[in-house]
Parts: C-alpha cells; structure tokens; sequence
C-alpha cells in the first residue's frame, strides 16, 4: 500500500513540477519577481498533493519569528529534496546557494539564474568562489530578500547529527544579520534518496533568531545546539 500511494505522490510531484518549468517559460524573460511567483506557487502544490496521496501535513511552527527584522537570513537543518521546494512558501522568495552543476540543467538551470541563486564550485578556489561571501551580501542588501542556506552541507538522515560547515560562520560575519535557525523532521516522512515516502506529518519550526556580531566558532555550536535540541524533540 506504501508503495502505490508513493508511487502515485511521485508521479504527480514530476508531472508538477515539469509543469510549471513549461508553463512558467515566458516568465524567463520577464522581471525575476514572476519566476519567483511560480516557485511559491510549486511549493503550495507540493504541500497540497502531500495532503491528498500520503495523508501528510505539513505543519509550520514560530513563523512569528519571521517577522521580527525586515533583513535577516535562515539556516535549515536539511534532510530531503522537500525542503528546496516547500521553503518558498512561508519564506518571501528566499536566495539559494547551489552547485555550479545545476545551473547547467536545461531549463530548469536558467530558472535558477533568473531568480538570482548564487552558485558555489565546491572544494576547489576559482576566481568566483574568492568573491563567493561578497556576491551573498550585495544580493540580500539589493534584493531584500531572505538567504536560505544549509549548514549541514548536505542531506542527512533524520536525528543523523553532522557537524556545521564552517562556511555557515563567514556567511553570519559576512552579512551581520540576524539569523533564523530551522529546525524539522522531513527526513522521517520522505527520506533522502527514497523513493518510499511514510506516514506522518511534517514539522518545520523557525527558532528564535540568533543575534549578529557573535565570534564565528560560537555562532556556529549555537546554531548546532539550536537545531540539533529541537529536532530531537521530535517523536
């Protein structure tokens, strides 16, 4: 039975999301501000078909913690393809940074250069990763948009506990915003790599922000202590 109603999620997840990119062409050459309404609007579809095939909720916490500063920049635990899509819902058009390699994919690559991702060529120095913390800073002070970033580096299983990349400390210092720490469990309902999705409903909670100004090394075993506490709450 998990398998027909994964099966059936799947199929309508990239049926979805095919849809959009083809539907959302026109937008790649008009202003950014329409290639971002249909990120939000592929995030509210993917909660919604969520609800329908797994039964699964998807339940935001401390959102008011969102509305404290008009500049700030989140930090997600990060454990399934889930949340690179459904984060555009609560938050106002959030700044990603990614892989070079995925901007090179058709179509959905000149999307993510259309709405401004910022891209990392990862354990190697180039020209563009020496400008890598000035390129973050110049896009959230012109664009007034959230950074989104994940510190863990990478997707880990649910409860997997991996130390914070140290990257995450120069972004803090670099930008000398408030941060928000994302706690959540995703990785239980729809783990990484899985084609198998589980029952239960899904939990994101916005932490109390962390404030600016903190040594680098100490920003980051906050942030560790913050997300790794609440995740832990999770049954």
């Amino acid at each position: 039975m998990q398998f027909i109603r994964s099966l059936i999620f799947n199929i309508f997840l990239y049926l979805g999301i095919i849809l959009v990119l083809i539907l959302a062409i026109p937008t790649l050459f008009l202003p950014a501000k329409f290639a971002l309404y249909c990120g939000k609007f592929l995030a509210h579809y993917i909660i919604l078909i969520l609800r329908i095939f797994l039964n699964t909720k998807v339940v935001f916490h401390g959102l008011e913690n969102l509305k404290k500063f008009n500049k700030f920049f989140v930090a997600s635990a990060h454990q399934s393809m889930f949340e690179t899509f459904v984060f555009q819902a609560p938050l106002d058009y959030p700044v990603f940074i990614l892989k070079k390699e995925l901007l090179k994919i058709p179509l959905f690559g000149w999307y993510l250069r259309k709405i401004g991702s910022i891209e990392i060529t990862r354990e190697t120095i180039t020209k563009d990763n020496l400008n890598f913390y000035d390129k973050i800073k110049q896009t959230v002070y012109e664009t007034n948009r959230p950074l989104l970033i994940f510190p863990q580096g990478t997707r880990t299983k649910f409860k997997e506990i991996v130390p914070f990349k140290k990257g995450a400390g120069r972004i803090y210092d670099s930008l000398n915003l408030h941060c928000i720490p994302v706690a959540l469990n995703s990785g239980k309902v729809w783990p990484k790599n899985s084609f198998l999705k589980y029952p239960g409903d899904i939990h994101i909670t916005f932490l109390e922000p962390i404030e600016p100004g903190i040594e680098k090394s100490t920003f980051i075993r906050i942030l560790e202590e913050k997300i790794y506490s609440e995740i832990e709450r999770y049954s």
